[in-house]
């Protein structure tokens, strides 16, 4: 029987939406649930002025709330979605569907979800997608996969490659039982690529998914990635973000030429009210069919991270989106949505 090779799309091909899981009282959000939901209204305005977002909302209180927040700004309601689903916590990125094309067909692929190697609850978001796939009205095929992964750890150039990052791939707490190759084998089956490339160094401070690539690396072409640059000697991420600089300068095409590199700024120092540094990056922005949404966090290098990324996409429009509440629970804009084919 004659095998259909998936296609694995890169993040600015076209997609039919955007998912997000709205910020409740029951989940970590309660000590700043006011800030958070604002980002939240702000970003689907953003989102739904050219998309369409899918909003999972917690119970039907919480839907109730999300349909008045949205009508109470202008938000049309043919750009939004509502399903309730219950959930444990609001990083669609790592729990939700990472969507492919099969023989002119969209398949959701459903990895296993353990909370970053168990870290917190997770029981409620492993479940997400196949409640989801249900309640979804387009023609979807699902295919649940036993293997963990988690979508902001793979980063994927829409020609046959991904990027990730071995700290997390290869962590005990995930799949424990397999060899690097036979985790490479399983990615390149599961998603049909053919090319993994493993960056060994990069970490952001507070970050705890053990070293997500969306943290750290993105591609904004098949032939570009842009990435975090630290260019202070006495900043304790220097050192770390140098060695992965030249690990990415070492990188080449499938051509067999390096990629083009464009680097974005390390954000100034952001601090929540413990003294804890908390994980600002601007690697994690969102591409919309037709734009760039950027997280921003009130520093002085916003401005600068802004004009890097418009020369990494200059077909797309870059829009700034305050983030600065979704760092106090240690992620940003990328790790709240996930797109969907």
């Amino acid at each position: 029987m004659k095998q259909f090779k998936p296609h694995l799309p890169a993040e600015w091909e076209h997609h039919s939406g955007v998912l997000i899981s709205w910020p409740t009282k029951s989940t970590d959000w309660y000590d700043n649930l006011v800030d958070a939901e604002a980002t939240y209204v702000e970003l689907i305005k953003l989102i739904t002025l050219n998309n369409h977002v899918y909003i999972c909302c917690y119970d039907s209180d919480t839907r109730q709330h999300v349909q008045q927040c949205c009508r109470a700004v202008g938000i049309p309601s043919e750009r939004f979605e509502l399903f309730t689903i219950p959930y444990d916590d609001t990083w669609t990125r790592d729990y939700g569907p990472i969507s492919l094309v099969r023989r002119n067909e969209t398949v959701w692929l459903n990895f296993r979800f353990n909370a970053w190697g168990s870290k917190y609850p997770y029981q409620q978001d492993n479940l997400l997608t196949p409640l989801l796939h249900q309640q979804f009205s387009q023609k979807i095929i699902l295919e649940s996969i036993n293997f963990v992964l988690e979508g902001g750890s793979i980063e994927c150039d829409g020609d046959n490659t991904v990027l990730t990052t071995s700290v997390c791939l290869l962590d005990s707490a995930r799949n424990s039982n397999l060899s690097k190759k036979q985790i490479e084998d399983r990615l390149k089956s599961s998603l049909g690529v053919q090319r993994i490339l493993w960056l060994d160094h990069g970490h952001i401070e507070g970050d705890d998914t053990d070293t997500h690539i969306d943290t750290l690396a993105r591609f904004c072409s098949p032939d570009t990635i842009t990435y975090v640059q630290c260019r202070d000697p006495i900043d304790p991420h220097f050192e770390s973000l140098s060695n992965m600089a030249e690990q990415l300068k070492s990188f080449t095409q499938t051509n067999g030429q390096p990629y083009n590199l464009i680097p974005l700024p390390l954000p100034t120092p952001c601090f929540n009210k413990q003294g804890q540094r908390l994980p600002a990056t601007y690697t994690n922005f969102l591409i919309l069919n037709g734009s760039v949404l950027v997280p921003i966090y009130g520093v002085e290098t916003d401005t600068l991270a802004l004009a890097q990324l418009q020369k990494c996409f200059p077909k797309h429009g870059v829009i700034p989106v305050q983030c600065r509440s979704l760092l106090e629970q240690f992620g940003s804009l990328h790790c709240i949505t996930m797109q969907i084919l």
